[in-house]
């Protein structure tokens, strides 16, 4: 049985979808600053090339060179012809996780589990019925993450669109809450207007202040500003490290509580500096980029 993992514990500031029939796109992956891939079997493949797209991705994957980047395959939903073939198939390829659209509850799951067996799962969220069933999605034991579809949940939802994005965020906070009750892993959902680096980087400080591990991207050139805005910064880092030291004096000298520039320190805040430090930390040596 998969073991969940807190979030932190592994850096998903970037998290990029690439078409598994696109032989050159999954090549140039391997170059990508990139955290995370999302070697899609779903969207991003026409019905006539679903087969030679899962055939190529297995190839790809096989020969290897992927490095430290985690490897997600999102497959085709289990009620469309190609689901339980791309399921079965994903047991055999080099992935870490299997990615499941559509996922309206935990019976989705564990429909895909009696498939695919240990292999963790991650749910892409994108219904209005996947919002109200996030928390006992979140809760299997073999959901390891969430993936924010907010296209799909847009549409769902008949909403408009805003930069703030007020429609999505009360689907965005349950699934939010979900993720972080079982300690799972949440990335957020895609900035379409992918030459828009300024507004791209307003959703992903977003996206960020509310909780997001990191965001999910349709084009390289997105990369380097989800990496930027989703890792810590070194004012942060410098901070984290005073508001620990500036504790362990406290403590030292029989006090629960530190004042680091004017603020108050207390064990709460010393965790979240530790999971930031452990995060920088993380980024550094995993993925070295």
């Amino acid at each position: 049985m998969a073991e969940k993992t807190a979030p932190r514990a592994r850096p998903y500031r970037s998290v990029l979808y690439i078409p598994g029939s696109k032989q050159r796109a999954l090549e140039k992956a391997r170059t990508l600053t990139v955290d995370a891939i999302i070697f899609d079997l779903e969207d991003a493949v026409a019905a006539d090339e679903k087969e030679n797209a899962r055939a190529t991705l297995a190839a790809m994957l096989e020969e290897g060179g992927y490095g430290p980047r985690m490897k997600i395959v999102r497959i085709n939903g289990l009620d469309t012809p190609w689901g339980r073939d791309d399921a079965e198939a994903v047991t055999q390829m080099d992935a870490d996780v299997v990615l499941l659209p559509k996922v309206s509850g935990a019976a989705d799951v564990d429909a895909l589990a009696a498939i695919t067996g240990d292999l963790p799962i991650w749910a892409m969220m994108e219904t209005p019925r996947g919002m109200l069933n996030a928390a006992e999605i979140a809760a299997h034991p073999l959901l390891t993450g969430m993936v924010m579809g907010t296209n799909d949940l847009a549409k769902e939802l008949q909403s408009r669109y805003r930069p703030d994005r007020l429609p999505l965020l009360t689907g965005l906070g349950l699934c939010l809450m979900a993720a972080k009750a079982e300690g799972v892993v949440i990335v957020d959902g895609v900035y379409n207007a992918f030459r828009d680096s300024e507004g791209l980087a307003a959703e992903c400080e977003q996206g960020r202040d509310m909780g997001f591990d990191g965001k999910t991207l349709i084009h390289p050139a997105q990369i380097e500003v989800a990496n930027r805005v989703f890792a810590p910064t070194p004012e942060e880092i410098e901070l984290a490290r005073r508001q620990i030291e500036a504790f362990e004096q406290a403590q030292a000298s029989g006090q629960g509580v530190a004042v680091v520039d004017g603020r108050i320190v207390e064990n709460l805040h010393v965790e979240a500096a530790r999971e930031l430090l452990a995060k920088a930390a993380a980024i550094e040596s995993i993925l070295g980029f």
